[in-house]
């Protein structure tokens, strides 16, 4: 009988776009169960007719409400104790500790991945609690992957985690096959800049509208694309109002490669990030970058080289960086694009992700 895996996941979405062909590989050697909140959608379906196994529950990923996070706890210990898996890998801050908790009160392994520091660390009120919670689950997790430098070094400077049992992997990876350079299907000498993620304060939106509203102001032929679902409402009415021939909300996608294909540049303006997938994802299709210098983006995108980075929270500095490209020749943009997808061949193939995966499952199980 094969040995049973559990994954602890705090959405769907993350797990078919991030770990889809992760657990295709799992499924060859090992039985899937998937932990997360239901969503009615043909992803689960597509994991369901490839083997894996659903327990759901429920899960508010920014809820601080201390009932509900004790029942998300009771519902891990519940499906914990009913399938009792060999091992066990979370995703995300809630996953990650509580999974941890109950991991260990059933003696079982377990890998986390450190996908990111979050809102938690830069809030001073929560810092010292999120900072001791994830000291214990990293204390008794098994091993720990994550995701950039800066954070690895972070858990091991403020000995939060152990160097032996951790490793830095090159974020989730991208599917070279999947995420291909494409030409826009038309060139009607628009250049077009595409944001793509939650529309919220932390993901940089308030400076990216006003680097758009003034480069839309100054220059005729550009246009400004948002791309993902309002994490924040109140922004849905500003943008929304906004909307326009040069600022075009595109409403959600279930496959971001037909909106990368049409643009010229990616912009990630975020304030924090684990590995920047969107990033990858344009860089892998041949796009130039611009993001904010920040772990997880930095990475990704060299100055000058793949595309432009400027500091975080700063709309002039956004702005500067937008003006720069525009001044570009297409050749030169297109030179930008193919060192973005070279870099990504070389480091950032989600193949590197998978081997990490079974190496250390293979150490832990055997």
């Amino acid at each position: 009988m094969s040995k049973k895996i559990l994954i602890l996941a705090n959405h769907i979405d993350w797990v078919f776009s991030l770990r889809k062909e992760l657990i295709e590989r799992f499924i060859k050697d090992y039985s899937v169960i998937i932990s997360i909140p239901y969503k009615k959608t043909e992803k689960i379906e597509y994991f369901k007719n490839i083997g894996c196994e659903f327990k759901y529950v429920k899960y508010e990923a920014r809820s601080t409400n201390i009932f509900k996070e004790l029942d998300l706890i009771k519902e891990y210990k519940k499906i914990i104790k009913q399938i009792k898996p060999d091992i066990i890998l979370t995703y995300t801050i809630k996953p990650n500790i509580y999974g941890t908790y109950v991991a260990k009160k059933y003696k079982i392994p377990i890998i986390l991945n450190i996908t990111g520091l979050g809102s938690g660390f830069n809030n001073n009120s929560i810092k010292h609690l999120v900072t001791n919670m994830y000291k214990y689950a990293c204390k008794n997790a098994s091993f720990i992957f994550f995701q950039n430098e800066d954070n690895y070094r972070y858990f091991i400077d403020n000995k939060i985690a152990e160097k032996a049992k951790s490793k830095i992997l090159p974020g989730s990876g991208v599917n070279l096959e999947k995420f291909k350079p494409t030409k826009k299907s038309k060139d009607d000498g628009i250049t077009r800049f595409l944001f793509i993620g939650r529309i919220m304060k932390e993901k940089g939106i308030e400076e990216y509208l006003e680097a758009a509203k003034y480069i839309s102001n100054k220059y005729s032929n550009v246009e400004f694309q948002i791309l993902g679902p309002f994490e924040e409402e109140k922004y849905k009415e500003v943008i929304l109002n906004l909307n326009n021939s040069k600022i075009k909300y595109l409403g959600i996608s279930e496959d971001v490669r037909d909106q990368i294909k049409e643009v010229d540049c990616i912009i990630n303006p975020t304030y924090h990030e684990g590995m920047s997938n969107v990033l990858l994802e344009g860089a892998a299709m041949g796009k130039p970058l611009i993001a904010t210098n920040i772990p997880g983006c930095r990475e990704i995108v060299e100055d000058g080289a793949n595309g432009y980075l400027f500091e975080p929270k700063n709309t002039q500095k956004l702005i500067e960086k937008i003006e720069q490209f525009l001044k570009l020749s297409p050749s030169e943009r297109e030179k930008l694009g193919t060192a973005g997808r070279q870099k990504v061949e070389e480091n950032f193939d989600r193949n590197i992700v998978i081997k990490a995966y079974l190496e250390t499952l293979r150490k832990i199980l055997n």
